[in-house]
C-alpha cells in the first residue's frame, strides 16, 4: 500500500460540464461528519449507550495564492456575488473523485504588504457528496 502525496490532490470547479482546476491552490480539506442519534433505552444491554448515524454533511476548506486570470476563481467570484451554488470536485492522486454541489460560505482575500495575495474559501455541501473510485 503506497502513501499519497497531498500535492497530487486538487480542487476543481465544474462549469458547464468542464472541470477547471483552482489555480494557486496550496491546501485543501474535505470535511465529512454525521449527527449522532442517541438510541439508548432502558432495555439497552449492559447499560452501554447505543448510537445511530443521523444526517450527514460535508464541506471543503481551501486556500492558495491568487491567480487573477484563473477561470475557476472567476467562476467562484461570480457564483458568490450572484448567491449561486457551485459544483465542485476533488480529484485525489489515485484518480478517485469526490463531487458535489455547494454553497460558498466564506471567501476572503488576504493582501499583506510583504507577501503574496492569497485567497481562502469554505464550501458547504448542499446535498450528497459522491465518491467515484478509480476503475
Amino acid at each position: 500500500m503506497s502513501k499519497m502525496q497531498g500535492m497530487k490532490c486538487k480542487v476543481y470547479i465544474v462549469d458547464q460540464e468542464t472541470d477547471k482546476v483552482l489555480a494557486g491552490q496550496r491546501n485543501a480539506t474535505l470535511n465529512r461528519s454525521a449527527e449522532t442519534i442517541d438510541a439508548t433505552s432502558k432495555d439497552t444491554e449492559g447499560y452501554w449507550k447505543e448510537n445511530l448515524q443521523g444526517f450527514k454533511e460535508w464541506s471543503i476548506d481551501c486556500d492558495g495564492a491568487l491567480v487573477e486570470s484563473d477561470e475557476a476563481y472567476a467562476i467562484l467570484e461570480e457564483k458568490f456575488l450572484n448567491s449561486e451554488n457551485v459544483d465542485v470536485k476533488i480529484i485525489m492522486g489515485s484518480g478517485t473523485e469526490y463531487t458535489g454541489n455547494a454553497v460558498l460560505t466564506d471567501f476572503p482575500l488576504d493582501m499583506p504588504y510583504d507577501d503574496l495575495v492569497t485567497y481562502s474559501l469554505s464550501l458547504t455541501g448542499s446535498g450528497p457528496l459522491t465518491k467515484t473510485p478509480v476503475v
